[in-house]
């Protein structure tokens, strides 16, 4: 008897030990959590619940289950928990598909789905009462199946991937004003967790990592979990992949039953990848700006807000309409000369790097807000994150589908494999941008949403100028825009082997050869496409696309200056 008293009595101290459980994480490393799936600790810390791979599931839980009621019967214990996250993809404005703080009768659930599922359920178990699954999901994919109200929102799920209350993410600030947030945003951003047993009432906070607690929650549901919790549960996160590239990080975790969760002390938490998230931008905030907060804050960039003229542009005053912090933008406008000056620039630039140095370089990612501009107004290349090396005369290897939609070729997100031509392909999308003053692709239904479709469409009624700029009223020597808007055309033609290369855009650009007739090469708008959807089913979950247009959607193009300056 005394032995069976002695093996009892460990048990019953960590069962009375666990209704109080509590522990604080700032940053993982030497943690023991579970993990499973494709979820691992960086070396420096970070919890990445997923990383570079599709369609995966990963789970880290905390290892002990935790002790949510005196019995199965009683009511569920009050509990709060904290923990900061980012989300980052491939792609500015896509993503998949989101993760979940999770309350979970065991851990690493089980034939658990990935890509909508967000490692919680599978086609079979959602929605059924003895999941007894609780979790608090930052969705960035719409899907409609689960009547899913936007691509970026936070909800409260109970055995089903259908939320019981879900909003928008966002937060609201001291002055109650409600301020949105963009969760793939790559910064990272805190979430706070709150369940009353009393009031039977949970509460979800969300800001950004530099913004204190909001006194008003983001959402609450009156629900009791004691019919869904059992006595004992495992708590921790779930994530999931789609098509899309996409990393999911939880930076630092706190977690308390019966009380409030310990604050994490944000200057410990590990940094991000340094190409999420420059050091910088922790200290002092981010210095990338959408144009729509621009327009807000110069009211419209109306004459009111004027501060000055200068070269290429006019100066005006502004407040931003998070921080509240004065401004000055400059509006730059470029005339259609200066426009022709930077795609040459930027073709000669591309030139050298397929063909002057020692090793080929693709670039993979050339775009309008990758083009930079010196003191004169030239254009050059920038951004070489994504870009590859191989040796003349060698092909290049295949790697996964990297770029921006609207500027990928065809055969490259088949083939995953990036070639001078596929640069060829997104640098004519990048001309007929600069001409037309309108993105590769444009949000909504509109037959006219593809760029490349809509100027063929001109050129086969005999006039393709009219697919320019309107800004350039009629400031422009027409010779040079019908070459460019032509040339555009015929660098992204869905076939590779008809595209030019480099050496022959820059050749065409300066007048050193003829640029051929269209006709002759048999130019047609079944050569003119974007690429479809193979590869891609996520994508039209949240974009819908016509019959003839793969894509509805495109990354922001940082509202470019190159665009006329929108």
């Amino acid at each position: 008897m005394f032995s069976k008293l002695v093996i009892l009595l460990p048990l019953l101290i960590s069962a009375v030990a666990s209704q109080d459980t509590n522990f604080t994480y700032n940053g993982f490393r030497s943690v023991n959590l579970s993990l499973d799936g494709i979820a691992t600790i960086t070396s420096n810390g970070l919890l990445e619940l997923t990383n570079d791979t599709k369609r995966q599931t990963g789970h880290a839980f905390y290892p002990t289950p935790i002790s949510f009621k005196n019995s199965s019967n009683d009511i569920a214990f009050s509990f709060s928990t904290t923990f900061v996250f980012a989300i980052v993809s491939e792609y500015p404005t896509l993503s998949g598909h989101g993760m979940a703080f999770v309350i979970a009768p065991t851990r690493g659930l089980p034939g658990a789905l990935p890509s909508p599922y967000l490692g919680l359920f599978n086609e079979t178990n959602n929605g059924n009462s003895t999941n007894h699954v609780v979790a608090i999901e930052l969705d960035t994919i719409q899907n409609h199946e689960f009547n899913d109200i936007n691509d970026n929102h936070v909800g409260v799920d109970i055995n089903r991937m259908d939320s019981a209350t879900s909003t928008p993410a966002g937060y609201y600030a001291t002055s109650g004003g409600f301020m949105n947030l963009t969760l793939i945003s790559g910064h990272p951003m805190q979430v706070w967790v709150e369940y009353d047993g009393v009031k039977k009432q949970i509460n979800v906070t969300l800001a950004p990592i530099n913004v204190d607690k909001p006194k008003i929650p983001l959402l609450s549901l009156s629900h009791d979990l004691s019919s869904i919790i059992n006595k004992t549960m495992y708590v921790g996160f779930s994530s999931s992949t789609g098509s899309v590239l996409t990393s999911h990080y939880v930076l630092g975790w706190s977690f308390k039953m019966n009380g409030k969760a310990q604050e994490l002390v944000l200057s410990q938490l590990p940094k991000l990848p340094r190409e999420l998230l420059e050091d910088w931008e922790l200290d002092y905030g981010p210095h990338r700006f959408k144009y729509k907060d621009l327009y807000i804050a110069t009211k419209g960039f109306r004459d009111k807000e004027l501060l000055g003229s200068g070269g290429f542009g006019r100066v005006y005053k502004g407040v931003l309409p998070t921080s509240k912090i004065e401004i000055a933008v400059k509006k730059v406008t470029l005339s259609w000369s200066q426009r022709f000056q930077v795609i040459k620039g930027v073709a000669s630039g591309l030139l050298y790097l397929h063909e002057g140095w020692d090793q080929v370089v693709i670039h993979r990612d050339l775009k309008a807000s990758n083009v930079l501009l010196d003191g004169e107004l030239n254009g050059r290349l920038g951004d070489f994150g994504l870009a590859r090396l191989y040796d003349h005369g060698t092909d290049p290897q295949t790697t996964h589908v990297v770029g921006t939609l609207g500027y990928l070729a065809p055969e490259h997100t088949r083939s995953g494999k990036a070639t001078r031509s596929t640069d060829v392909f997104a640098f004519g999308a990048f001309m007929l941008e600069v001409a037309c003053g309108r993105r590769p692709i444009q949000y909504g239904p509109s037959e006219n949403s593809i760029l490349v479709d809509w100027v063929f469409s001109h050129l086969s009624q005999g006039e393709i100028i009219e697919a320019r700029d309107p800004k350039f009223g009629s400031n422009y020597v027409a010779e040079e825009l019908q070459l460019v808007l032509k040339l555009g055309l015929l660098c992204s033609h869905s076939e590779a082997a008809a595209r030019p290369s480099m050496r022959q855009v820059v050749q065409y650009l300066e007048g050193d050869v003829p640029f051929p007739d269209l006709t002759s090469l048999g130019l047609s708008s079944t050569g003119l496409t974007f690429a479809r959807r193979d590869g891609f089913d996520d994508f039209f979950m949240s974009y819908p696309s016509s019959t003839n247009q793969a894509f509805s959607h495109t990354s922001s193009i940082a509202e470019s200056l190159l665009s006329g300056g929108r």
